[in-house]
C-alpha cells in the first residue's frame, strides 16, 4: 500500500453486517487494518480509543446517525483528524451537500466495488492503495 510498514488503520460503521464483512475483506487486501461499528455512537466511542486514519459511514443507522456521526466527530476532533468517505445509499444533491457540509471528505453510493472504494481511497488519503 504505501512505502512504510506501518499499515493504516480503518474503521466501518454500518449496521448491515454484510456491507462490513464485504468492506473489510476489500480494505484487507489493501493492507489497512480494520475494525468495525454497528452506529455512529460506537464509533465515536472506538474513535475515542485509537483514531483510525479513514472511516467509512453509512447515512441510515439506528442510535446514531452518519450526519450526527461526522457533525459530532468533526466537532470533537476536527477537520485534521480521520478522512470520513460517506458509503450510502442515499446519492441525491441534498445529502452530498449535506454530508461535505457536515465535513465528509468524500462519498460513495452502495453498492460498491473493489476498485471504486481503491480510488476513493487513494484520492481522500493521497496515497496508491
Amino acid at each position: 500500500m504505501t512505502t512504510t510498514t506501518t499499515r493504516l488503520y480503518c474503521l466501518v460503521v454500518d449496521d448491515s453486517l454484510v456491507v462490513r464483512k464485504v468492506a473489510r475483506r476489500i480494505l484487507n487486501s489493501l493492507k489497512f487494518n480494520v475494525d468495525e461499528a454497528e452506529n455512529g455512537q460506537v464509533a465515536l466511542d472506538l474513535c475515542g480509543t485509537l483514531m483510525p486514519d479513514l472511516i467509512l459511514l453509512d447515512w441510515n443507522m439506528p442510535v446514531m446517525s452518519g450526519i450526527e456521526f461526522v457533525r459530532a466527530f468533526r466537532e470533537k476532533y476536527g477537520a485534521v483528524s480521520a478522512k470520513v468517505i460517506f458509503c450510502t445509499t442515499q446519492g441525491d444533491v441534498e445529502h452530498i451537500r449535506d454530508a461535505a457540509a457536515a465535513g465528509a471528505n468524500d462519498y460513495i453510493i452502495k453498492p460498491f466495488d473493489a476498485a471504486m472504494l481503491r480510488r476513493k481511497i487513494e484520492a481522500v488519503l493521497g496515497i496508491a492503495a
